[in-house]
C-alpha cells in the first residue's frame, strides 16, 4: 500500500505587500502615543519636512514631522534637546523602515515659548542687536509720535492721556496693529515699516498693556525685532507691565516700563521745560558774566601795557632786537654769496679754453697710456696661452701609443671585435688579425700560437 501527502498551498508575498501590512498593523496598534527621548541627527531639507532621531540610553528610533507640522513650532529643534513627541509609529514601506511620524512636539522640562525665547535671545545677542552702542537717543522736543498698538486697547488711551496732561501740543499718530493672537507678529511689522515711510515722525511708541506670555508673545517674534532694529526712527518699546520683558524690548532704543512711562519719556511736561529753559538761561546768563570779567581784565592789562614808560622800554627793546636780527642776516647773507662766488668760479674754471685744452690732453695721456698698458697685457697673455698649448701638446703626444708605434712598435687587432689581442690564448691558427703600424697597417692570419717560454733559474 503506498501513501501520498499532498504538499500545502504556500502564500508568497512581495516586498511592497508585506511593508504594507506591516504599516498597516503598524498604524492600527500604535496610533496614539507619546515618547520622550532625546533629539539628534537633525536634518530639514528644501522640502520643509524634519528628519531626525529619538534615543535614550539604549536605542532610537526614526522619526519625521511634516511641514505642515512643525511650521507651528515656537522652538527649533537641535541635536542633544529633550524632548516628548506624541503621533502615530508608522512604517516608510519605500525602504522597509519604521518611523514615528510626530504631531506635536514639546520641550521636556520646560515651556516651548520659554525656549524660543531664550532660542532668539542667543541668536540676536550674537549679531551685536542688544548691544547699547547701536542704539538712538530720543530727540529732546518731538513734533510727532508714532504709536503702534490696538486702537481699542488701553495702552492707547493711557498714551494719549499722558501727552495731553504734559503737553497738548504734541502731534500724534496711530498705526492701528493686533497686539496678540494669530498674524499680530505680521502687523506690528507692517505698521513699524508704515511709520518709517513718512518723513515727520520724530519718536515711536511700540507696545500694549500687560498679560500672559502667549498674549505677550508677537513682541517675542524675530519678524517684530527685525523690524524694530530696522527702523530709522528711535523706537521705545512698553511691553507689560514692569516684570515683563520682551525680545522688543532688548532691540528697541529705549525700554519703557509701561505705556505710560513711554509717554512720559517722549515729551517733557511743561514744568520741565520751564525749568530747563530757565536752568539754560541762568547758565548763558553766568557765562555772559564770566565772559565779560575776563574782557574786563584783558583791557585792564592793555591800559597797564600803554603807559609811556613801560613802552618806551618796550621799543627800546624791539629796536635792540631788530638791530641783532639784522646782523645776524648780514652775516648769513654774506657767507651764501661767498659760497655762491666760489662755486661760480669753479664751474666758470672748467669752461675756460685753456683749461679744457689741458684737461682734454690729460684725458688724452690718460687713454693711451691705458692702451698700451692693454696691449702690453694682451701679447703676454698670448705668449703665455701658446706656451701652455705647446707643453700641453708635448705631453698628449708623449702619452699617446701612435708614439710608442714609432719607435717600432705595433699593436695586434682583432677585426671581429675590434679588440686588442693581448694574448696567445686569445686567437687560434687561421684567425685573421690586423697589425697596426706606425704608418698605415697589415691584415695577416695567424699560422701558429705560441705560449710563453718561461726560463729555469
Amino acid at each position: 500500500m503506498k501513501l501520498s501527502f499532498s504538499e500545502p498551498a504556500r502564500k508568497i508575498f512581495t516586498i511592497t505587500e508585506i511593508n504594507h501590512v506591516s504599516r498597516m498593523l503598524l498604524e492600527d496598534s500604535l496610533t496614539d502615543i507619546w515618547l520622550e527621548g532625546e533629539i539628534s541627527n537633525v536634518r530639514q531639507p528644501g522640502s520643509g519636512h524634519l528628519y531626525f532621531s529619538l534615543k535614550d540610553s539604549q536605542a532610537e528610533i526614526s522619526a519625521v514631522m511634516f511641514r505642515s507640522q512643525n511650521a507651528m513650532l515656537k522652538f527649533k529643534p537641535e541635536n542633544g534637546l529633550q524632548v516628548l513627541v506624541n503621533g502615530r509609529v508608522s512604517l516608510y514601506e519605500a525602504r522597509g523602515i519604521y518611523q514615528v511620524n510626530v504631531q506635536c512636539m514639546e520641550p521636556h522640562g520646560q515651556g516651548a515659548l520659554y525656549l524660543a525665547f531664550e532660542q532668539l535671545k542667543q541668536k540676536l545677542s550674537a549679531e551685536g542687536l542688544f548691544e547699547a552702542e547701536r542704539k538712538r537717543p530720543i530727540p529732546a522736543v518731538p513734533r510727532r509720535v508714532g504709536v503702534v498698538t490696538s486702537p481699542t486697547g488701553a495702552a492707547l488711551r493711557d498714551i494719549l492721556r499722558v501727552l495731553k496732561r504734559r503737553h497738548a501740543g504734541v502731534n500724534v499718530l496711530l498705526a492701528p496693529a493686533r497686539v496678540q493672537g494669530e498674524g499680530a507678529a505680521r502687523e506690528i511689522a507692517l505698521a513699524i515699516q508704515a511709520l518709517n515711510e513718512l518723513d515727520d515722525i520724530d519718536v515711536m511708541i511700540v507696545g500694549r498693556g500687560g498679560g500672559s506670555i502667549e498674549d505677550l508673545w508677537p513682541f517675542n517674534e524675530e519678524r517684530v525685532a527685525r523690524a524694530i532694529v530696522g527702523s530709522r526712527i528711535p523706537v521705545i518699546c512698553a511691553v507689560g507691565h514692569e516684570i515683563d520683558v520682551t525680545i522688543s524690548d532688548w532691540v528697541a532704543d529705549v525700554r519703557a516700563s509701561t505705556p505710560s512711562a513711554a509717554a512720559e519719556m517722549v515729551v517733557a511736561s511743561r514744568t520741565e521745560m520751564l525749568e530747563r529753559i530757565n536752568g539754560l538761561c541762568h547758565r548763558l546768563l553766568q557765562a555772559f558774566r564770566l565772559r565779560a570779567a575776563a574782557a574786563h581784565n584783558r583791557l585792564d592789562r592793555l591800559l597797564a601795557a600803554s603807559d609811556p614808560k613801560r613802552l618806551a622800554d618796550r621799543l627800546q627793546r624791539s629796536a635792540q632786537r631788530v638791530d641783532d636780527l639784522q646782523q645776524r642776516a648780514s652775516l648769513a647773507l654774506r657767507r651764501c654769496v661767498d659760497a655762491a662766488r666760489a662755486r661760480w668760479s669753479r664751474a666758470f674754471g672748467l669752461l675756460q679754453p685753456s683749461l679744457r685744452r689741458e684737461r682734454l690732453h690729460r684725458q688724452v695721456a690718460a687713454v693711451g697710456e691705458v692702451d698700451r698698458r692693454l696691449r702690453i697685457t694682451g701679447r703676454w697673455s698670448l705668449e703665455r696661452s701658446r706656451t701652455r698649448h705647446s707643453e700641453a701638446r708635448r705631453a698628449l703626444e708623449s702619452l699617446s701609443p701612435l708614439s710608442v708605434l714609432g719607435r717600432g712598435y705595433a699593436l695586434c687587432l682583432d677585426p671581429r671585435t675590434g679588440s686588442l689581442v693581448l694574448a696567445w690564448d686569445q686567437v687560434t691558427a687561421g684567425d685573421p688579425v690586423q697589425v697596426r703600424l706606425s704608418a698605415g697597417g697589415i691584415d695577416c692570419e695567424v699560422q701558429a700560437t705560441h705560449p710563453p717560454q718561461h726560463k729555469r733559474c
